[in-house]
């Protein structure tokens, strides 16, 4: 008698419990994540589109990542330009990480100046090449 008992007991135990662990189980979604390649040295692009749409998407959490990488002219735009570097630094502040191509900072001489802001300077090809190669969405200014 205890044998139905239990085969039924279990029964209804596997069907209460079985799909709240498949639901447990399941993959979770991919992080979303960004990166902006800023290379204009454009001062209007740089104000108007690239670092305001990138410190938006940081802030309000449009994506779980957003990283910002200064290259080419738009490292000596924004070691010229205090109020684009009040802008990185706000940035930074809201949590968006900031790097610079070393190449290109060191060929306009401003690689100290990038990292007196806090920004760190490093060689970025094999840097973008991962972020590329790990699915994340490159935006270019």
């Amino acid at each position: 008698m205890k044998t139905p008992r239990i085969a039924l007991l279990s029964l209804v135990l596997s069907a209460l419990l079985v799909p709240q662990i498949l639901r447990a189980q399941e993959a979770k979604p991919a992080p979303t994540r960004l990166v902006v390649l800023w290379t204009s040295g454009d001062p209007e692009v740089a104000h108007k589109v690239c670092l305001m749409y990138t410190h938006a998407a940081g802030k309000g959490k449009w994506f779980d990542e957003v990283r910002l990488v200064v290259w080419g002219p738009s490292a000596r735009l924004l070691a010229a330009d205090k109020d684009l570097q009040a802008k990185v630094k706000a940035m930074m502040a809201d949590g968006i990480k900031l790097e610079a191509c070393v190449a290109c900072a060191s060929s306009y001489g401003v690689s100290d100046s990038l990292r007196k802001l806090g920004i760190e300077v490093k060689g970025m090809g094999k840097p973008l090449t991962n972020y590329i190669q790990q699915g994340w969405k490159v935006l270019t200014f």
